[in-house]
């Protein structure tokens, strides 16, 4: 199932590299975003384009959106599961996860999905580069799309680059910078 304008779409980890570009990208796709992240962060995320926000300290999400259902929910932090996502998603939805999942469900899942009834997994191979690029690019030289960018590092300071990555404080990208 193709994202189509106007499906929902839940994007969990949204202040993170791979989150944050989701939520421009989709938003530019015509879809309704919720994002999760945590409440400091709302401004930013809502700057990106998402339609609404879930503080992820609040309780899990999907507790907070019992009733809902989605098109898509999309984990980019890989900290939820098919499963836990399952009862948000429509008859005709799909989890995507940018990780492998307990066990590397998720791969699993998603050779196994055209069996199952109701949601299925998809997991997300880059498998054409260069389209992807040609739908970027313009993007970016338009400025429509805008990375995220916490904080640039010089090169020698990469171990105080990753330290910070490691931390969970960091939204968006960290770039290490060449002198």
């Amino acid at each position: 199932m193709p994202l189509k304008p106007g499906d929902n779409v839940l994007v969990n980890g949204a202040t993170g590299a791979i989150g944050s570009a989701a939520v421009v990208l989709l938003k530019h796709a015509g879809a309704r975003v919720a994002a999760v992240c945590p409440e400091e962060h709302h401004e930013a995320v809502t700057a990106l384009g998402a339609d609404r926000m879930i503080d992820s300290k609040h309780a899990p999400f999907t507790a907070q959106l019992k009733a809902e259902r989605f098109d898509f929910v999309f984990d980019a932090v890989g900290k939820s599961s098919f499963a836990a996502c399952r009862p948000l998603l429509r008859d005709t939805g799909a989890y995507i996860s940018s990780e492998l999942g307990s066990w590397g469900q998720n791969p699993v899942l998603a050779v196994c999905a055209p069996l199952m009834r109701g949601p299925k997994v998809r997991f997300p191979l880059p498998t054409d580069i260069p389209r992807t690029l040609a739908l970027v690019a313009p993007l970016l030289a338009q400025g429509v799309y805008k990375p995220l960018i916490d904080r640039r590092y010089a090169l020698d300071d990469i171990r105080e680059a990753f330290a910070y990555v490691a931390s969970g404080r960091k939204i968006g990208n960290v770039l290490l910078t060449l002198a």
